[in-house]
């Protein structure tokens, strides 16, 4: 009977094939990992084997490197600790070893690496070497930092809000009270006064005092509103944005045209401040750089995404010039927005204006009962 020459073996293996070693399968597994840098070393420490892998993330060929010692990766701080040495200790004692940190490419660089080290061992219990496996961690590392910052940020902006509640609140109740006590106090010397001559002057100059009291507890007043505007905490956003709105015209003389469709939408109290606060940003670049004779705010949920739109008739900006003083504010204001999942998209040309669009998702910006904080563990998870 005929044999099908090309029927596979047992093995798995052609008969009209050879075989490939399983030394050499080894090596080419090892080689074909290229996004970890895995190696051997001798139980002194230094390498004996290199894959592609290593090359890439080390940036050492393997004509270079082999025969060095592995702490060429370390710091200088790190070699002077002999943390290298330390390392091969434990993993002899213990077996292995694991670490992150930074560690030092060929050309000087440094990445952050996530390192394991496994002491291997002959059929008689006899130390060998070590295996080291690497891996690059620098992205994920920037991405936690990022995440962190951005976390940071938050509590640092609800601190700061926070405190300038308090202050407001010394500034309108205690400072705001004490100038009123002020005040009656000139007017009750003045009712004792009579109307001689030196009790004239003394009246003008009551009067000129209860005068300057008024003005001083107006700027009070405007200080304390300005640092936390109470009806933020007692009205909620959409009064505090339509207060805003009806300051800024009388302030700054700009026609304000404010369309705020929210329904019954509860904001979270992370989320309606930093509402506010883009908006205030927001109106506070038009006073300063717009020019403007007319300014529309518009607020409206579609579906599960709520939009706010600020924009002005004043005179506009080149958005790829260079970046302009107007801009910081601009980051703080893409800063809040990213805080709640959300984005701010700029729309502007010399002559035709500025126009802001705000979009935030609800699920982070509506009271659920979860918490305020919600969207920061989102962002994390």
């Amino acid at each position: 009977m005929d044999v099908d020459s090309e029927a596979p073996n047992p093995q798995g293996e052609h008969a009209s094939g050879s075989e490939i070693p399983i030394v050499e399968r080894y090596r080419l597994l090892i080689d074909a990992v290229t996004d970890y840098a895995i190696f051997m070393l001798t139980p002194s420490g230094h390498i004996a084997t290199w894959n592609i892998g290593a090359q890439k993330i080390k940036g050492y060929s393997s004509d270079e490197i082999v025969g060095r010692h592995f702490s060429v990766f370390y710091t200088d701080d790190d070699v002077a600790d002999a943390k290298p040495d330390k390392e091969l200790a434990i993993a002899s004692s213990k077996g292995r070893v694991e670490d992150e940190g930074w560690r030092v490419r060929r050309d000087g660089s440094r990445f952050w690496a996530s390192v394991i080290i496994t002491a291997v061992y002959d059929a008689s219990r006899t130390l060998c070497g070590f295996a080291k496996i690497t891996r690059d961690m620098t992205e994920r590392r920037r991405l936690a930092e990022l995440e962190h910052a951005s976390e940071l940020s938050a509590q640092i902006q609800r601190t700061r809000e926070d405190e300038q509640k308090r202050i407001a609140r010394e500034l309108h109740d205690d400072l705001g009270q004490q100038l009123a006590a002020v005040k009656m106090a000139v007017a009750m010397h003045e009712s004792h006064l009579g109307v001689s001559g030196s009790s004239r002057q003394l009246l003008s100059e009551t009067r000129g005092l209860q005068e300057q009291i008024d003005a001083m507890t107006a700027t009070v007043r405007r200080i304390a509103t300005d640092l936390r505007p109470p009806m933020l905490d007692d009205l909620g956003l959409i009064s505090a944005l339509e207060w805003l709105a009806d300051d800024f015209k009388r302030r700054y003389g700009v026609s304000v045209a404010s369309n705020l469709q929210m329904g019954d939408l509860e904001f979270t109290e992370f989320a309606a401040t930093a509402i506010f606060r883009m908006v205030q940003e927001a109106l506070t670049n038009v006073a300063r750089h717009a020019h403007a004779s007319a300014v529309t705010i518009e607020m409206d949920r579609a579906g599960n995404v709520c939009t706010v739109r600020i924009q002005d008739d004043g005179k506009g900006a080149q958005l790829d010039a260079p970046r302009a003083q107007r801009s910081f504010g601009l980051l703080g204001m893409r800063e809040r927005a990213r805080q709640l999942n959300g984005t701010v998209t700029i729309d502007s040309e010399p002559g035709h204006g500025f126009h802001i669009a705000i979009q935030l998702p609800t699920s982070t910006i509506v009271r659920d009962g979860i918490g305020e904080h919600r969207h920061l563990h989102e962002r994390t998870d």
